[in-house]
């Protein structure tokens, strides 16, 4: 234990120095391009965020039909710029049963498939669970910071915590290929500022 508040005030200093120079040399070595900050855009096509085939097109056919869902960039089909430049543009797909979504997020599915921020509307924090709802035995996305639950089925509502809305929708299309974006996010992406 360091019991000495300036040297205790020098090692936490250092620490977030070393942590914060080692972030901004990491992202200048990975230089985003003009554009990868943007909101997703009404034709970009949705990319794997992750994993062994990060960067690559999705098509529904990858999906495995009742999840886990899969984190998710657009990508700009013309110019190939992935808008990874911001948290907010990362998105939660999964694959349900069109039969079981309402008729507001079967309006906004590509068979199924459905895209929502993967961003909690409560203090920003990044969904990263899917677990049976408290609520009932479907699965939902769990935000493990505060225990917000979100339905996919019914429009992303929150069904569980205090989230005090649902995650934002992002509408697609799939004719016969890649998951594309249709229009913009349904609702407003990340935390509600609190005044």
């Amino acid at each position: 234990m360091c019991q000495d508040p300036t040297r205790r005030a020098l090692i936490l200093t250092a620490l977030a120095t070393g942590a914060c120079l080692a972030s901004s040399r990491s992202s200048i070595a990975e230089e985003d391009a003009p554009g990868s900050n943007e909101r997703p855009q009404k034709a970009d096509v949705l990319v794997f965020a992750e994993g062994d085939r990060a960067g690559e097109v999705i098509k529904p056919q990858d999906l495995k039909a009742g999840g886990p869902p899969v984190r998710a960039w657009p990508k700009d089909p013309n110019t190939s710029v992935i808008r990874k430049g911001s948290r907010l543009n990362e998105v939660l797909v999964v694959k349900l049963d069109p039969a079981e979504l309402d008729e507001d997020t079967r309006s906004r599915a590509a068979g199924g498939v459905v895209a929502y921020s993967a961003i909690c509307v409560h203090t920003g924090c990044p969904i990263t669970a899917w677990v049976k709802a408290a609520s009932s035995d479907k699965d939902v996305f769990k935000c493990v910071c505060h225990n917000s639950e979100f339905d996919p089925r019914q429009s992303a509502q929150v069904v569980f915590g205090p989230a005090p809305r649902r995650l934002p929708a992002l509408p697609l299309v799939a004719d016969d290929g890649p998951l594309t974006v249709a229009a913009a996010f349904v609702g407003k992406v990340g935390a509600t500022q609190s005044r």
